[in-house]
């Protein structure tokens, strides 16, 4: 397994021994075999007044490293001359080798470089002659950590396809498989849990309360292609040597078709759910048999199996029903109290007032879309990838246009999942059919890695911890790619 970097520059990390290794080549152990010849080392020469330009000048640029790093990391900021020829690499080797004169305990890493609010991608000269940067100034490269993770911890099996994942709880991961149930694994490591009763694939799971348990207790809701919707309730602190298996204490059935995509509200008490129906419908968490005709009490068997026990299960109906789109809804997303944001096969992203269900904005991108996610400022803009290669960013917030803000390219596939950092403004991630997840900065257009675990098409993809990044797919396998920076 290997993570590359699109633009093919090689940044360097820090090995034992201090010799320089491609960062992104994180498949462990490492060998002495694996290592690269030492790269030499750059030329730096301090700018001296009377010193006469000769004819190589023109291919020496004047730089100034800054950075908001803690001090350990922190490079003097005297400007200096450097090959204009230079790339991340080399910026890197200097940055490490000035820290290191100040810093003897410095371990190598890896940078990325930002000027005027973007990340260089390209060699110094070439990126001062796009820019329309006067090569006569002191540029000043303000330096942070690159982001692209450092080992793949080992994956976890299932016996279908992984189609869903939940990362937003630090202690336990959640999955949905294509054979009808949900797992919790503890650490990321353990099957701890498994959430049965589907009778059709599992297309999306969510933590209801995220990661504040309840009276040491999660809440899970899960949507099927069985056009239901089920929540399940279970004890984090019971362990046991092999997966219990829970069943579901309430039952949302409703849909005419299967559920694709399912949000909970900010508050936890509502969840939203998008489906092949065309429709949107939303849930109360919460309720009992006094609520009248929303929640029934029913027997219902806890899986397919006819001769299977029955158990006690709340029945509940859809508070409200959303209707506007003319295809599959494929994602919903509800990043705040009175607002929901849905994408569908019907080529648009649509905006709803949760409390009224009127549609209060629409974009329409000419493509079928799988996925969706608010991020950015203030959870402002809006990604969403699908039909084709290309994750695209909106900010509903400009009027007059609906033209993408930014638009990544570099998958070759349609695009599965789509997420943003749950810290960050800046970063996200995306899944496609093209077997990838990839990380990306909206300071610039090249993915800052590309994470190549699967060997088939990515289903889904979610950050976890916020230095992890998770993923699904058609071979059967949840991965985790660990030892993510993000400043």
């Amino acid at each position: 397994m290997a993570v590359d970097l699109q633009d093919n520059l090689v940044l360097v990390a820090a090995t034992g021994s201090g010799k320089l290794l491609n960062p992104n080549q994180i498949s462990p152990p490492f060998s002495s075999q694996n290592l690269p010849q030492p790269f030499p080392p750059p030329h730096i020469r301090p700018p001296s007044a009377d010193t006469a330009m000769d004819a190589d000048a023109s291919r020496q640029v004047r730089v100034r490293f800054v950075t908001k790093l803690p001090p350990p990391l922190r490079a003097p900021t005297t400007a200096i001359a450097v090959p204009a020829e230079l790339s991340r690499m080399g910026l890197s080797e200097i940055v490490n080798s000035l820290i290191l004169s100040a810093e003897p305990d410095h371990q190598a890493q890896p940078f990325d470089f930002i000027v005027d609010g973007e990340l260089v991608r390209m060699p110094l000269h070439q990126f001062l002659l796009a820019k329309g940067i006067s090569a006569e100034r002191v540029l000043e490269l303000e330096y942070v950590k690159a982001v692209a993770p450092k080992k793949q911890e080992q994956p976890l099996p299932h016996d279908d396809w992984v189609s869903a994942v939940d990362g937003s709880n630090p202690r336990f991961l959640l999955t949905g498989c294509y054979d009808g149930l949900a797992r919790i694994w503890k650490d990321g490591a353990v099957c701890t849990q498994v959430l049965e009763g589907h009778s059709g694939a599992v297309t999306s799971a969510s933590f209801i309360n995220k990661g504040v348990e309840t009276d040491g207790s999660l809440h899970v809701v899960t949507g099927s292609k069985d056009r239901s919707l089920r929540l399940f309730k279970f004890d984090t602190s019971v362990t046991t040597d092999s997966p219990k298996q829970i069943g579901a204490y309430k039952f949302f059935p409703g849909h005419s078709s299967s559920v694709q995509s399912i949000a909970v509200d900010p508050s936890r008490n509502m969840i939203c759910s998008g489906s092949w129906d065309t429709k949107i419908k939303l849930w109360e968490v919460e309720g009992s048999e006094e609520d009248g005709d929303a929640v029934t009490v029913k027997k219902r068997r806890t899986n397919s199996d006819a001769s299977g026990p029955e158990e006690s299960q709340l029945e509940g109906s859809a508070s409200s029903t959303f209707e506007g789109h003319s295809q599959c809804v494929s994602s919903v997303a509800w990043p705040e109290q009175q607002t929901i944001y849905s994408a569908s096969w019907d080529h648009s992203v649509r905006q709803w007032d949760a409390q009224t269900g009127k549609e209060t904005w629409n974009m329409f991108c000419g493509k079928a879309l799988n996925c969706l996610d608010c991020g950015g400022e203030g959870s402002s803009l809006i990604a969403a990838g699908g039909s084709d290669p290309v994750l695209r960013v909106w900010d509903p917030r400009k009027p007059g246009t609906l033209a993408p803000v930014f638009q990544f390219s570099s998958h070759s596939s349609w695009i599965s999942a789509c997420k943003w950092h749950p810290s960050s403004w800046y970063h996200l991630l995306s899944s496609s059919f093209d077997g990838k997840v990839m990380l990306w900065d909206l300071r610039t257009a090249w993915p800052l890695a590309s994470v190549d675990s699967h060997s088939e098409k990515v289903l889904c993809a979610d950050w976890w911890k916020g230095d992890s990044v998770i993923s699904g797919g058609a071979d059967s396998k949840l991965c985790i790619s660990s030892g993510v920076e993000i400043a």
